[in-house]
């Protein structure tokens, strides 16, 4: 009889976790617990099972995994990424030379990488054929390792906008996407896209505000939907229970959609006083991506990587948000963290962390805007966001103190995702 192998993905995760006791105690020189902007010193967190049963000051004498000099942290909370998907100069032919299960298996190692970042929760915004909400019960089903998952599905779009997938695709093949495929014109259309994506198990909404970056499309920045579509499709996203996450680079199209109530922004590049001001009447959210700014911005200078209609947006487009992001947080806009990795490769989502410290944000506002304020915006407060008794126990752990030196986010060193532990 031949040798019996074990699959990839799931040999990884054989490997990669480990299941903790019934009852762990970890103890941590420091500890920032995700509530306060307080780093605690000499701290214990109690995990029985998956979930924090209490925080303890100084060192437990039960304790089980003593990580020594090292800062505590909840699992951290990305609002921004693709996990199905990775930028190359290939991204468009693969489109039509690969099919769904080569995309899904290609997110295996994406979705490990996040987690050994330290990353034990993210919001996916925007993947075809449904592979983000696969993905997503693939790790919750424990098939492969990952964080967890709250995706939109397919992004909503208006015919030839930023989420179209028909742009700069030969006119024999196109045919007439619908709101089934993402592309909705008018505010019938628009309520049966987001009933779509509620028939196809997404968590959330999202909608391509104003033109992008990375699209066939000549324009980062129009406004792409009217008002009678954006209120359309907020007012059927509450029906269902959805929050609404909204693209956009230009002004206009921010502007409307924080009229008509979306709950965040993605990006904001060219976001002005004025809407500043609204967000903060309004209550929404501001998701920057820095990283993912910077790093089209550098892939444009490589001759080949995007096509000649991408590579004059990037250039101008990326190198603007992370002052954008200055200048909000100077404002008092509230801001989440998100890095819109997948654009930027996966793993690397901690250096937005360095990037927003650059703009003028201090290190623990920097590494809090990934705990409770993620958690908040992707409704799951109650479970994620900090280290309290009763909230599920993610939990990492860095050498040193990060919010001193913020370049040690790079060096995660313990992960534990609901009680069992991935990295130490």
């Amino acid at each position: 009889m031949k040798g019996f192998l074990l699959p990839a993905a799931l040999l990884l995760c054989v490997l990669c976790a480990q299941a903790a006791p019934a009852q762990t105690f970890v103890y941590c020189a420091r500890m920032l617990d995700g509530a306060e902007l307080v780093v605690h010193e000499e701290m214990t967190i109690e995990v029985q099972g998956n979930r924090i049963a209490a925080v303890h000051e100084g060192r437990h004498e039960a304790t089980t995994v003593d990580l020594g000099d090292s800062t505590c942290m909840p699992g951290l909370i990305d609002a921004h990424v693709h996990i199905v998907s990775e930028q190359n100069p290939n991204n468009f032919i693969d489109r039509f030379r690969l099919d769904p299960a080569d995309h899904a298996l290609a997110a295996v190692p994406y979705a490990e990488r996040t987690l050994l970042a330290g990353f034990t929760t993210v919001r996916d915004l925007g993947s075809g054929d449904n592979l983000s909400i696969k993905i997503r019960d693939a790790i919750d089903r424990g098939h492969i390792p990952g964080p967890r998952v709250v995706t939109a599905g397919k992004s909503l779009a208006t015919t030839g906008g930023h989420a179209d997938p028909t742009n700069g695709v030969n006119a024999e093949l196109t045919g007439n996407p619908g709101p089934k495929e993402g592309v909705i014109n008018g505010p019938a259309e628009a309520a049966q896209g987001v009933r779509q994506r509620y028939k196809e198990r997404a968590d959330l909404i999202k909608i391509t505000a104003t033109g992008g970056v990375l699209s066939e499309a000549t324009s980062g920045v129009n406004a792409q939907f009217n008002d009678e579509e954006l209120r359309a499709i907020v007012a059927t996203a509450k029906d269902y229970g959805f929050k609404v996450a909204a693209h956009a680079h230009g002004a206009e199209g921010m502007k409307r959609a924080v009229a008509a109530g979306v709950d965040s922004i993605e990006h904001g590049t060219l976001m002005d006083v004025e809407t500043m001001q609204l967000m903060k009447q309004m209550g929404t959210a501001f998701v920057p991506t820095i990283i993912a700014g910077k790093f089209v911005a550098e892939m444009a200078e490589i001759d080949g990587f995007f096509s000649e209609t991408i590579r004059p947006k990037a250039r101008e487009i990326g190198p603007q948000i992370q002052a954008t992001f200055g200048r909000a947080y100077r404002e008092g806009v509230h801001i989440v963290f998100g890095t819109d990795s997948g654009v930027s490769p996966h793993g690397d989502n901690w250096k937005e962390f360095g990037y927003m410290v650059e703009a003028g944000m201090p290190e623990i506002e920097a590494l809090t805007s990934a705990m409770m304020p993620g958690a908040i915006l992707l409704d799951r407060e109650a479970d994620l966001g900090s280290i309290e008794a009763g909230k599920l126990a993610d939990i990492i752990a860095v050498p040193g103190d990060p919010t001193e030196d913020i370049s040690l986010m790079g060096e995660v060193h313990f992960v534990m995702k609901d009680g069992e532990i991935y990295k130490q």
